[in-house]
């Protein structure tokens, strides 16, 4: 069975394969028609999928994340690659197959991952920062071990939330030890809090997103987590208008930088500064690594990424030394 990162444009394939997403939606003909637009994923790697004349059957069986059986032919739609579905059942567990083999995960444990997030938390010297991550950590509990960072922009595997945290704290202290005159202990807890409340943002099973919870679409991850800060300074006794308590929420709340991007404040301090072009860094570099590590092995220039503004990234030869 070929993985999805061997597709070439004109494969007749016939696998076992993970609906990641699967969104039912209209044509435009006169009279419309339903079909299924679709992610299929496995652990190489993710192609949309469409599923036209989606029947009563299909709408009543369809539903991310599971694992399917498929058929279809590999086409290419405005330069992307693109999967169109002939047939299509739910696996069986006579199959021999389950979620688990399909799973994209981060490349170091979660156990790992989640264990240097605590480590880092227990080494914040100042005590009031320390017991704010400390208390949002429990509050997320076992949640970090699993989920995503995203639906699909970057970190989008299991545990990626925890990994893109880990990388974020490992940049940040090669850049307080060059820039002594950076807050550490601010900037490595707003680091560990900035994106911890997409596991409320998002709904997710086994590191795949299903949808936004209600929640999230109506406040969203930056918010949810200031909300978290203030809860944790009253839940500890602490002025939740303190410096200290008004610092960490401005890291948290100016790290996407501009209002378009989510965030209703712009950094204003030297740590929210740090924070949101470390985050852009280990974000878009991971965008590229995964673009690069699912590319078909025949090609030499990646798909257009929205993280780098539509820009395609050219590998070359996959033989070239």
């Amino acid at each position: 069975m070929k993985t999805i990162k061997e597709f070439i444009e004109g494969d007749d394939i016939t696998g076992f394969y993970l609906l990641k997403s699967a969104e039912l939606k209209q044509t435009n003909s006169t009279p419309p028609k339903d079909y299924f637009d679709m992610v299929l994923a496995d652990a190489s790697g993710e192609i949309p999928a469409k599923l036209w004349d989606a029947s009563t059957t299909d709408k009543e069986t369809f539903f991310a994340p599971m694992l399917v059986k498929v058929r279809g032919i590999v086409q290419k739609y405005r330069e992307k690659p693109q999967f169109k579905v002939t047939k299509l059942r739910a696996a069986e567990p006579d199959d021999g197959y389950t979620l688990t083999d399909f799973i994209r995960s981060a490349p170091v444990p979660p156990n790992d991952l989640v264990y240097t997030i605590k480590t880092t938390a227990a080494g914040i010297a100042d005590p009031d920062l320390r017991r704010i991550v400390d208390y949002c950590i429990e509050k997320v509990g076992d949640k970090l071990m699993h989920y995503p960072a995203a639906k699909g922009m970057h970190h989008a595997f299991y545990a990626g939330l925890a990994y893109h945290t880990v990388r974020m704290l490992e940049l940040a202290e090669f850049i307080c030890k060059q820039r002594p005159f950076l807050n550490r202990d601010l900037l490595l807890a707003g680091i560990i809090l900035h994106d911890i409340a997409k596991t409320e943002e998002m709904t997710a099973e086994l590191g795949v997103v299903s949808e936004y919870s209600f929640t999230g679409k109506l406040m969203g991850h930056l918010a949810l987590a200031s909300t978290w800060v203030t809860e944790a300074a009253l839940k500890l006794e602490m002025d939740p208008s303190s410096e200290k308590v008004i610092l960490m929420q401005h890291l948290i709340l100016a790290h996407h930088n501009k209002g378009e991007w989510g965030s209703p404040v712009q950094p204003q301090t030297a740590e929210a500064i740090a924070l949101h072009y470390i985050d852009q860094l280990d974000a878009k570099l991971q965008a590229a690594e995964d673009a690069l590590d699912m590319m078909p092995d025949n090609e030499e220039w990646t798909v257009p990424l929205r993280v780098l503004e539509g820009k395609a990234l050219y590998r070359g030869p996959k033989d070239r030394a």
